[in-house]
């Protein structure tokens, strides 16, 4: 009698810690541009929250398989995907193949945070800058990224985040960005949208705009320009040029309960500048 009552007890006991497991999801990320600089930081700081993601990559495949192994290393999931911002027709069959990749690793055919950090730099004069190159950072940086969450909605879960990249020049002009920050300005417009009309499906929206950043974007034009990189960092308070680690952590930040509360936000990380 004690014994069966035992085998009841373990059998309860099994069968509780079983419903508290499957009740308890892990919770995935999508991280466009994660192979290296900003958007690797990203990724890895989003996994050290315990969560699982998948990031994309343009050409840089070994090294979004490299951020793959260290989110591993971590203890958490990871996949890199292809996507070219740039081909604006192939977005349709990106999140076809997303939808095949969450079902095959995750059983699930939703997501919680869409991070859209892919972008293209060029530093042009106004003057110069031609219609084609206008193209493609109108697709890469605000057609693309309005299609591709529009696109997603229907897979983000209630409570999940949009977080969009900016950037500190819509808030102070650096000569040959117009391009660039005229179409990170559209984002932060469309962000406050999202926030707005996606709030009754309990998904937010927030953006974060970092400053000068000593990565290899734009060909690392703060990192191979010591007299640029002096500048820049005399600017701040703090009498440096900022690093991808100071950016990841905020995303990550973002992807967390501590920040349900913020939407609808842009958060510039920039050390203080103030120009």
């Amino acid at each position: 009698m004690q014994a069966a009552t035992f085998s009841c007890l373990a059998c309860s006991n099994f069968t509780t810690k079983l419903k508290i497991s499957m009740s308890v999801q892990t919770k995935i990320a999508l991280v466009t541009g994660g192979s290296r600089g900003l958007g690797k930081d990203m990724a890895t700081s989003i996994a050290k929250k315990g969560i699982d993601v998948m990031l994309t990559y343009k050409t840089f495949e070994a090294e979004a398989q490299q951020t793959v192994k260290e989110i591993e290393a971590i203890g958490q999931k990871a996949v890199a995907l292809k996507l070219d911002m740039s081909d604006f027709n192939s977005l349709d069959n990106f999140v076809t193949h997303v939808k095949e990749i969450l079902h095959a690793n995750w059983n699930t055919n939703n997501f919680d945070f869409l991070v859209n950090n892919a972008g293209m730099g060029a530093t042009v004069p106004f003057e110069k800058v031609t219609e084609e190159l206008f193209t493609d950072f109108l697709n890469v940086h605000f057609k693309g990224i309005f299609f591709l969450t529009q696109k997603f909605v229907p897979y983000l879960n209630s409570g999940g985040r949009i977080i969009n990249i900016s950037s500190g020049t819509t808030r102070f002009a650096n000569p040959g960005y117009a391009v660039y920050a005229s179409m990170k300005g559209a984002i932060e417009t469309f962000t406050k949208y999202l926030a707005k009309e996606l709030g009754t499906k309990g998904i937010g929206a927030n953006v974060v705009a970092p400053g000068p950043i000593e990565t290899d974007f734009n060909n690392a034009a703060i990192r191979s320009n010591p007299q640029m990189k002096g500048i820049l960092s005399s600017l701040s308070p703090l009498g440096r040029v900022g690093a991808a680690d100071d950016i990841g952590s905020v995303v990550a930040f973002l992807c967390t309960d501590d920040a349900k509360w913020i939407n609808g936000q842009r958060i510039e990380v920039s050390g203080g500048i103030n120009v």
